[in-house]
This record gives C-alpha cells, structure tokens and sequence, in this order.
C-alpha cells in the first residue's frame, strides 16, 4: 500500500504528480508545473503547491488533458495500481479523452496530404512563403 500522508504532513504538488505517475520524473512534473500544463480551479499551479484532498486539477500530458480529483496524498511512488487510488479521474474527462483518442487513431487531425506537393504545388508554396514573409 502506498505511504499515505497524514493531515500534518505537506506534499508538494510536483512530488504529488510523480507519485501519481502523470509525470516519470519530478523534474519533468515541475517543468509541466511552470509551463502551465497544470491548472487548479482554471489557474496556473506553482511546483510547491500543496494539493489537498478534494482539490481537482486539469493535467495536461501530451496528447492528452485530464481532470482529476484528489483523493488521497502520497510521497512514495509505487506502482501504477496503487498510484491509480491517489485521485480519480471525472467521467467528462474520460469521455473527452477517449473521443479524442478515437478521432486521433481515425487520423482526423485537419491536415490532409496527397504525398509530395508537384512543382507546381511547389511554386505555391514558395510564392506563399515569400509573401508571408514580407
């Protein structure tokens, strides 16, 4: 079972993030922390933030954006199932997510290609890129 924190103990949210495994590293939680992946009731987190039970944040992890509720607090990481008992993800997130994820493995992502552009398409391009530039 994962070391739960007694009222008295202060967790960092960085550390919070690691132990929950949004994050392989702490380092890489606190870079997410202070490039504004991270949001607590729709404002910017900082790294030392101390996440209480309850509190929900918008956790955003490649691709993906996740709402998560507290649910317990930890300063041990441990494995993935006992991580998972730390927070709970809302049912709005999961759905988004997983449309997401569906329309990402259909390859909807707006842009769509014929291959390489002709010298035709080439010039376009080039004529475009010039103008834009100026």
């Amino acid at each position: 079972m994962a070391q739960k924190v007694e009222d008295d103990d202060k967790v960092r949210l960085d550390k919070w993030l690691w132990a929950a495994r949004f994050y392989k590293t702490r380092a890489l939680a606190k870079a997410a922390i202070e490039s504004g992946k991270v949001h607590c009731r729709g404002e910017r987190c900082k790294p030392g933030k101390e996440p209480r039970i309850g509190d929900e944040f918008q956790i955003r992890t490649g691709f993906d954006e996740r709402t998560v509720v507290v649910e317990a607090l930890s300063v041990v990481r441990r494995g993935a199932p006992e991580a998972q008992t730390l927070y709970r993800e809302t049912p709005q997130s999961i759905a988004s997510r997983e449309a997401a994820a569906a329309q990402r493995k259909a390859g909807n992502l707006g842009v769509t290609t014929d291959g390489r552009p002709n010298k035709k398409q080439r010039r376009q391009l080039d004529r475009f890129h010039d103008f834009s530039n100026d």
